[in-house]
């Protein structure tokens, strides 16, 4: 690291929200923003609210001099390409390829007059980037092997394998997401093009879509009524478990024991010493993290029973993707 340059930008790029932080390195964000990821029609125009919302945050840490690099975690981000690559769930990436480190580089090149060659920056997908910043600041601080599952909008997954991130020869290894829990007809349709993916339970739009899917199917009564069917989602899910209600513990319930199956499965191709869980389902505890862990036990192989933790991130307020990312602007 050069000890001139002090900082490192870390961009946590969701499906929802994209969230740009200052990192020093001690691995405290010292200034951060943020832009909604689908309010623009082109990656240009994201760019270009991205640099509006950035510029003011490196100025605050003295200029672009003072930067290291850059780290961009984002869906279906390619470690070997620095691109973005048909991300289902963003809608100006969903059908190409997006060059984003490039098309942010070439914006910040010219500002870093001392530089000779482009701003460095890194991607890699956003699960990747909050498993890394798990290892380093988080949870998973001593581990070398475990599984770090981030349950937003979609499900993503970091693998950590003998301390090092699992990319696979392409890239996209550790979509733990897309593993099919429902086959045939019956499972739901994922973004992915294919039916029955873990996201599709499992994410917070996958709990919300359950929720609305029990309160259609029966006439009990819940909490969960006092909303307009189509305005409920995965918080309201968590409220209302919270409040002791019997349906919204079932929906619970339900996603868990999903969960907990396919950790069982994830736990017979890698072995992790833990599950680290990240995102807002997480804040239900162990309403949601019990039937993990139950389920997790009845399915596992008995050579694994009773010796993977499952463990909720110690970062989420800090943001582990941001952090995470920026450890790619330190290379």
């Amino acid at each position: 690291m050069n000890e001139l340059k002090t900082y490192a930008i870390g961009v946590d790029l969701g499906g929802t929200n994209t969230v740009f932080g200052i990192v020093d390195a001690a691995g405290n964000i010292v200034a951060q923003n943020s832009i909604k990821t689908q309010a623009y029609d082109t990656a240009e125009a994201f760019v270009e609210a991205g640099m509006t919302a950035l510029l003011p945050l490196v100025d605050q840490v003295g200029g672009i001099g003072r930067i290291q690099g850059m780290g961009i975690g984002a869906p279906n981000a390619n470690y070997f390409t620095n691109a973005i690559e048909t991300a289902p769930n963003i809608a100006w990436a969903h059908d190409r390829i997006v060059p984003l480190a490039r098309m942010f580089s070439d914006r910040l090149s010219p500002l870093d007059v001392q530089r000779s060659a482009p701003f460095p920056i890194h991607m890699t997908n956003d699960a990747n980037a909050a498993a890394m910043g798990e290892m380093a600041y988080g949870a998973a601080r001593g581990m070398k092997d475990f599984i770090v599952i981030t349950l937003g909008t979609g499900v993503g997954s970091g693998i950590v394998v003998n301390g090092q991130l699992l990319y696979g020869h392409d890239g996209f290894a550790g979509e733990l997401g897309h593993v099919i829990m429902v086959r045939g007809k019956e499972g739901r349709l994922c973004g992915c093009g294919r039916t029955g993916c873990l996201e599709t339970y499992c994410s917070a739009t996958g709990v919300a879509r359950t929720a609305r899917e029990v309160l259609q199917n029966t006439d009990r009564p819940s909490l969960l009524r006092q909303k307009p069917l189509g305005q409920i989602e995965s918080l309201d899910v968590s409220i209302a478990a919270g409040k002791g209600d019997e349906v919204a513990n079932e929906i619970f319930q339900f996603t868990g024991k999903m969960l907990g199956e396919a950790c069982a499965d994830f736990t017979a191709f890698s072995s992790p010493e833990a599950f680290i869980f990240f995102g807002g389902l997480c804040k239900a505890g162990d309403l949601i993290m019990r039937p993990i862990e139950e389920a997790y036990n009845k399915a596992v192989m008995p050579i694994y029973r009773g010796k993977a933790r499952f463990l909720i991130s110690e970062l989420m307020n800090a943001n582990a993707a941001v952090l995470g990312a920026s450890a790619l602007g330190w290379k």
